[in-house]
């Protein structure tokens, strides 16, 4: 069995490394959790590493920053949690042949609309495929809150342990991704392919809800919005996360 810390795939044992590029309520989540649970994380984000000291400091010593090519060169895998709209910024270079984890949701505005989406052409994960060709990409911790990523982890085994969706073409980094998930205290659903990823988009019955329950009525987007980021845990199965992937597709992106 690996060790904590460490990832199994077919071929290998590796002590794994998280690169995070982008350090948002999702970047700095995930990484909060990856340090919990053992692992060392690398942070950027586009204003450089120096912004990151406090935060450095706060993590402690499995936490140091980088720049966002560094942070995809050392990273084992890496969370590209930057804005949809910035995905072509990300360093295609130093993230070819890397498994990247893809948490950005659409969220068409003024000055991002992307027809492709619009029309359901292609998923976003598919685009952000296409920018990053050399990497294997792997939709996945894009349907859950920060707050109830940081509460809802159990240890493997647990009944009340919760399930995350993943999507990806590559059966390996769907695997080493899995496991990933497995570390941080999560079970893993796998949707399928990227073109298969709208399963747990917005607009979906898996997007948020499963992880914090039913809102208050009324709201509009942006306190429900609001309302998720402080909403207490719900434990969500993998039963249940397959069950509420067998859905219909809507309209794409996250509308406020």
């Amino acid at each position: 069995m690996p060790r904590r810390g460490e990832i199994r795939t077919e071929n290998r044992v590796s002590t794994t490394t998280l690169g995070v590029i982008g350090t948002g309520m999702v970047g700095l989540g995930a990484a909060r959790r990856a340090v919990g649970a053992g692992l060392n994380v690398v942070l950027s984000n586009s204003r450089g590493p120096e912004t990151l000291a406090d935060l450095v400091a706060e993590l402690g010593e499995r936490a140091r920053a980088a720049t966002p090519a560094e942070a995809a060169s050392a990273g084992d895998l890496v969370i590209a949690s930057v804005p949809l709209a910035a995905h072509e910024q990300l360093p295609r270079a130093e993230l070819a042949g890397k498994t990247v984890i893809d948490p950005m949701n659409y969220a068409p505005h003024a000055d991002f609309e992307v027809p492709e989406l619009d029309s359901n052409e292609l998923t976003s994960s598919e685009l952000v495929q296409r920018h990053l060709a050399d990497a294997r990409v792997v939709k996945a911790l894009h349907n859950i809150g920060p707050k109830q990523l940081l509460e809802l982890f159990r240890p493997a085994g647990a009944p009340d342990r919760t399930a995350l969706p993943l999507s990806g073409d590559d059966p390996d980094a769907k695997k080493e991704v899995a496991d990933l998930l497995d570390i941080l205290g999560f079970d893993a659903v796998d949707l399928g392919t990227l073109a298969e990823s709208w399963r747990s988009e917005p607009n979906t019955p898996l997007y948020a809800l499963p992880y914090v329950g039913q809102p208050p009525s009324g709201l509009t987007a942006r306190e429900f919005v609001a309302w998720v980021q402080q909403a207490p845990g719900v434990p969500a199965p993998g039963a249940r996360i397959k069950e509420l992937s067998a859905t219909v597709r809507g309209p794409a992106g996250f509308r406020m």
